[in-house]
């Protein structure tokens, strides 16, 4: 398979632009929806909001591919004295890499407001422990881009609690083919199976899942389709004593869940090898999929983690068009083999 870089670009931009915690995904998945109408697949929405695109193949085996376009994010949980706003996290957001960060807040009348998401000790020169005050929820704050000086102003904007707190990605693609952006757990993933799906024609019956509960743990639990096999697409982890590389394809033999299929994850060894991807086998330490929620669930499957190498995750994170391209690649191949 070519890897077609600039559809890939495109749609990894696209999806990046579009604020989607876990739980306000509707913007994200009418996008999705585009993108299958333009390649002529069969899609629909379950009910719990995931996007299915069924691509017909050669051969009546059933095969299941997935990646998550829910984020992390935070919503509002009260209000403070001096009309600024606490917060709960959704997902695992590392809440000190968003010290200084520009938000968005989503009202559920339809209004945006901007702020900034502050520590409670925002400036050296007053607070002593500027530097050193922990940066968890509980001396964190959101600061509104409003006149607001107590509790009731903040009120009369209409903002409630639950209400989504989205911060910036901040999506840079350099000439050296770094890919730097907030999300690119999972939407680097999304962007790949799009490509690859736009390319090639599978051996056998796809049924690709876009989740949007994946970062609170039971994206998949529910399968759409009737499946034989499933592989999951998402981050490949970096660091530690982990091989892998923000140039390199993951294939993740266990994770938190438990060891993925042996049989599947050989085989994808066996393709990336045959191929001469740069690829790595590696455990995740901290780490659970679509697949690992499915078969939580008790669902009846063989499945396997494969995903581009990112680093730095759930913070400002960072990969490279050669992780991606290699990703394509090792996709292309099980589709196909």
């Amino acid at each position: 398979m070519t890897f077609n870089e600039d559809y890939f670009k495109k749609v990894l931009i696209e999806l990046l632009s579009i604020d989607s915690p876990t739980g306000y995904t509707k913007k994200v998945t009418e996008k999705l929806k585009s993108y299958a109408d333009e390649l002529g697949f069969e899609h629909f929405l379950t009910n719990k909001g995931n996007l299915v695109m069924k691509v017909p193949g050669k051969f009546d085996k059933n095969i299941g591919i997935s990646a998550h376009v829910d984020t992390l994010g935070l919503v509002v949980r009260g209000y403070k004295g001096d009309g600024t706003l606490s917060f709960s996290r959704v997902g695992g957001a590392i809440l000190p890499t968003l010290d200084g960060e520009y938000c968005k807040i989503y009202t559920r009348g339809g209004d945006v407001y901007t702020g900034t998401i502050l520590s409670n000790s925002p400036a050296s020169h007053v607070f002593e422990d500027a530097s050193e005050l922990k940066r968890d929820a509980a001396n964190m704050h959101v600061k509104l881009d409003e006149i607001v000086k107590s509790e009731d102003d903040v009120k009369k904007l209409g903002i409630l609690p639950g209400d989504y707190i989205c911060f910036d990605p901040k999506t840079v693609i350099t000439e050296k083919g770094f890919i730097k952006s907030r999300f690119l757990d999972d939407k680097l993933s999304a962007a790949i199976i799009l490509t690859v799906l736009r390319e090639v024609k599978p051996s056998h019956n796809v049924c690709a899942v876009f989740s949007v509960y994946e970062e609170v743990g039971h994206g998949l639990s529910h399968l759409p389709c009737d499946l034989d096999e499933f592989l999951a697409v998402d981050m490949g982890c970096i660091g530690d004593d982990l091989t892998c590389t923000e140039y390199d394809v993951s294939i993740c033999a266990k994770d938190s869940s438990g060891p993925y299929d042996y049989d599947m994850t050989t085989r994808l060894i066996e393709l990336a090898k045959g191929a001469g991807l740069s690829y790595a086998v590696d455990i995740y330490p901290f780490y659970g999929s679509d697949v690992s929620a499915a078969r939580a669930a008790g669902h009846d499957i063989r499945g396997a983690l494969i995903g581009p190498g990112v680093a730095a995750s759930h913070g400002m994170e960072r990969s490279h068009m050669k992780a991606a391209e290699n990703a394509a690649k090792l996709l292309a191949l099980y589709l196909t083999s």
